[in-house]
């Protein structure tokens, strides 16, 4: 006969049994010194935990400006290129069939760019402030980004193929690299914001580049950069589906989230 007193030790025992804490998880792996973590899918949107730090300056280089074409004489004048090569200061950049100007579209993206940005706290530099103006020559524009330490320098463009097939954006890139911000930084800067384009739903460039990104040696902005920079064309202003997106307000603003949303994920690294 079991006793009330042994009854009451046997179920004390299952209770306490009942309360242990499960045995608590191993601790994270930790990668050796140096390991380099893996590369986050393309297709992967950018990380909810993780804020790019405020404060940080990115500095925006709206391609062109409105002013250029009353001032060939300036815009013409030859400047340093990097690599031992000159260009012209400025061009007038392209517009779509319809006289929607390239000049016009990077200034509404740039602004809109920006706007993303200061929400989170990122100092935002333009290289420039009107689009009615002239210049500044890509070598200043450089100069800018240099001046400012910036942690980023993004220029923003649209292209002008005739061909009417030529589609989707594609991301610029100096290479190869004529100091080490142009290295590693650069290229992760590049594919940052091609993947942010990418995950945004635009289409990688079918007649430039491979994947959406373009390495060049040829591009001033790029070759005379001291810092991370790259340069995004976010599509062909003669491929009728680009230009009516690039024309309206709501198109502008999907270019300038996506392009923001590779910033900041570049950032947060």
């Amino acid at each position: 006969m079991v006793t009330v007193r042994k009854l009451l030790v046997v179920v004390g025992a299952v209770l306490l049994a009942g309360c242990q804490a499960a045995p608590a998880p191993p601790p994270p792996s930790t990668p050796a010194p140096g390991a380099v973590p893996p590369e986050p899918s393309a297709s992967a949107p950018p990380s909810s935990t993780r804020a790019a730090p405020r404060g940080v300056v990115v500095v925006l280089d709206p391609g062109h400006n409105g002013g250029n074409a009353r001032d060939r004489a300036a815009i013409n004048r030859p400047v340093p290129a990097g690599r031992g090569r000159t260009k012209p200061c400025n061009t007038t950049g392209t517009a779509t069939n319809a006289g929607y100007t390239e000049h016009a579209f990077t200034f509404d993206v740039a602004r809109r760019v920006g706007q993303a940005l200061s929400t989170h706290g990122i100092q935002v530099v333009y290289t420039r402030d009107t689009d009615d103006g002239v210049g500044p020559c890509v070598d200043r524009r450089a100069a800018i980004g240099n001046s400012a330490g910036a942690a980023a320098v993004v220029s923003i463009h649209a292209d002008g193929s005739n061909a009417a097939s030529a589609t989707g954006f594609h991301v610029a890139y100096s290479a190869p690299p004529l100091n080490p911000a142009q290295g590693e930084p650069s290229t992760r800067l590049a594919n940052t914001l091609r993947d942010g384009m990418r995950s945004a739903g635009f289409t990688p460039s079918n007649y430039i580049g491979s994947g959406g990104l373009s390495p060049r040696d040829d591009l001033a902005g790029l070759n005379l950069s001291e810092r991370p920079a790259a340069l995004v064309e976010c599509g062909n202003m003669r491929n009728a589906t680009e230009a009516a997106a690039m024309s309206t307000s709501d198109g502008r603003q999907r270019y300038a989230d996506a392009i923001a949303a590779g910033i900041e994920r570049y950032l947060a690294r």
